[in-house]
């Protein structure tokens, strides 16, 4: 089933630095990444963003392009477009250093999407996180809310000084995922299943939390699921959580539970159910970590 999706979040230019020094540049961000992810599965994709002039705009609005994301009419500003330098070690895991300003123009947004997505910075990073936060409570009546913290701490700082966004933002949210890695930065502690689960008496009716090369585990009201990893060759894990997000969307278009109305079927979904959509999001994911970059599968490329 193709669904309309609201993505509201960052787009920057990812300065990727290789092990060996090389330098090379592409269009990248969390939610960017998530909204090209979708569109490429055949579903009708708007980001609000926030992009300038620059070259490094231009390539932005032509990455965009080529995957069919449709650009809100506000995302386009008269400043300079953000960049995240990511640097990686010998086996492609990424560290983040980032000079980005986030204060977007919410005009124009579609009227009617079935599913509304933020994550990373822009759910978090004044003055913009207001903005989204506007976003998703406007939304809320009519369409499932998606959500992943996706934490970036050299910039978000102090765990502490950020917690409480994110878990105003779980709070709205219907769909929460997020990484191992997240979990233990946001709170300090080894036992993130049970910080995970907890999340569900805040309100969202799935939780999700990913676990590298040990698969992912999820939550909803009939209980914890766990799928094993889908294993390929790995080249490098940028974007592969961000795909991840988009195909836990993707598996819920497909089987009609998108839109505030399934929001309490959502929650009561037999743990069957609940596994297939973690299977597809792994098999969606497992196809970005096997190829350069956040470069996720098209639809076509499925089978």
């Amino acid at each position: 089933m193709t669904a309309r999706f609201l993505i509201a979040g960052e787009a920057l230019t990812d300065i990727v630095v290789e092990a060996d020094g090389s330098r090379r540049e592409h269009p990248g961000g969390s939610p960017l990444n998530v909204a090209v992810a979708l569109s490429r599965l055949g579903h009708d994709a708007h980001l609000l963003t926030r992009i300038g002039p620059d070259p490094r705009g231009d390539a932005i609005r032509a990455h965009l392009a080529d995957s069919g994301v449709r650009l809100t009419p506000g995302s386009s500003i008269q400043d300079r477009t953000s960049t995240a330098e990511a640097t990686l070690d010998a086996d492609g895991a990424a560290t983040y250093t980032f000079d980005l300003v986030w204060d977007p123009d919410p005009s124009g947004l579609p009227g009617e999407v079935d599913a509304v997505h933020t994550s990373s910075i822009a759910a978090v990073m004044s003055p913009g996180a207001t903005t989204i936060e506007d976003v998703l409570r406007r939304s809320r009546d009519r369409s499932t809310i998606s959500y992943d913290p996706n934490a970036r701490p050299t910039l978000m700082g102090d765990p502490a000084s950020v917690r409480g966004q994110v878990e105003a933002n779980i709070a709205l949210s219907d769909v929460v995922k997020a990484s191992d890695e997240d979990v233990a930065w946001l709170y300090g502690t080894d036992d993130l299943e049970d910080v995970v689960a907890s999340w569900l008496h805040q309100g969202p009716s799935l939780v999700v939390m990913t676990r590298g090369g040990e698969g992912a585990v999820g939550f909803n009201g009939s209980g914890r699921v766990q799928v094993a990893p889908v294993v390929v060759d790995a080249v490098d894990t940028v974007g592969a959580g961000d795909t991840f997000s988009a195909g836990i969307l993707d598996a819920l278009a497909a089987k009609s539970l998108l839109g505030a109305e399934h929001r309490e079927q959502l929650s009561t979904l037999p743990s069957d159910e609940i596994a297939s959509v973690l299977r597809r999001a792994a098999i969606l994911a497992s196809i970005t970590v096997s190829r350069a970059g956040a470069n996720p599968p098209w639809s076509h490329e499925l089978g």
